[in-house]
């Protein structure tokens, strides 16, 4: 390990910057230094310049992982090497928001029923009953399953962030019948040995492979069921402002993002046209 990745690791970890973001950054920093075959102490805003276009223009990455790259390069700078004006004139790429994909009700019945075994519906009714991002629910320990209170404890959020999400009635029966079962005792779904995390690219194949047995022929993702649990509450009439709450999103313009696919909100909308008495002229048929 260079003394420059040594000094940078702990600079995000007195940050308290969680462990994937940590590598995020070293990896991107590493990749900057690898374009120019030097260390980024000898680098400057010119070289800076040089790899953000190469990102974009050459290897075409999205825009949230040239973001990326930029947060670490510009930590970097500034905060490990006090140099801010290296990166002083670098910005972040705009953001492209795409509408999310989202399953019906009646697909998520489907997607529900086409469960291989119990621990597989469990799961999956676990990300939809609560909209969980992917590593809530790997995180997940029993002691988070508050049937009290009817509430899920969810530890560590993005960034870092605690909160609870509704506990459904239907989702504590399966989990009843579930520790029966499998005696979770460190992690709510564990892999093959009980104190080992399940693998997220495991939980990962768990949805999709349902979702082919389902017959659903969009992609499916354990976070395309996080939109689906924001838009159907959204649907049922449920506040965006709660809804934010419980998906544990920073600022609400990203939760009303579910306006724009959610059925019910866009079914209360009337067109202007239909309020003028516009008359429909009669269709002409040939004789």
């Amino acid at each position: 390990m260079t003394p420059l990745r040594r000094r940078m690791e702990e600079e995000l970890k007195l940050r308290n910057y969680s462990p994937a973001t940590i590598r995020a950054y070293v990896h991107a920093v590493k990749g900057f230094a690898e374009f120019h075959h030097q260390s980024p102490e000898k680098l400057g805003a010119e070289q800076v310049r040089a790899y953000l276009l190469y990102l974009t223009e050459e290897k075409k990455l999205a825009w949230p992982s040239i973001n990326q790259a930029i947060c670490a390069i510009r930590f970097l700078y500034i905060d490990v090497l006090d140099r801010p004006f290296e990166v002083g004139k670098v910005f972040y790429q705009k953001r492209k928001r795409k509408l999310p994909n989202v399953l019906s009700e009646e697909e998520i019945v489907r997607l529900l029923d086409a469960a291989a075994n119990l621990k597989e519906r469990a799961i999956l009714m676990t990300f939809y009953s609560g909209g969980l991002r992917l590593l809530e629910v790997i995180r997940l320990q029993p002691k988070d399953i508050d049937s009290t209170t009817m509430r899920i404890r969810i530890r560590e959020g993005k960034g870092g962030k605690e909160r609870y999400v509704v506990l459904s009635a239907t989702l504590l029966d399966v989990l009843r019948q579930y520790f029966r079962q499998f005696r979770p005792k460190q992690w709510l779904f564990y892999a093959s040995k009980p104190e080992r995390q399940i693998h997220p690219r495991s939980v990962q194949r768990i949805v999709s492979e349902a979702a082919r047995r389902a017959r659903l022929n969009k992609p499916v993702s354990p976070h395309v069921l996080r939109h689906s649990f924001a838009t159907h509450l959204l649907d049922h009439g449920t506040s965006v402002v709660y809804i934010k709450e419980l998906l544990g999103h920073k600022n609400l313009a990203t939760t009303t993002v579910y306006t724009h696919v959610s059925r019910q909100a866009l079914g209360k909308v009337v067109s202007p046209l239909d309020r003028l008495c516009v008359k429909t002229p009669a269709v002409k048929t040939s004789a």
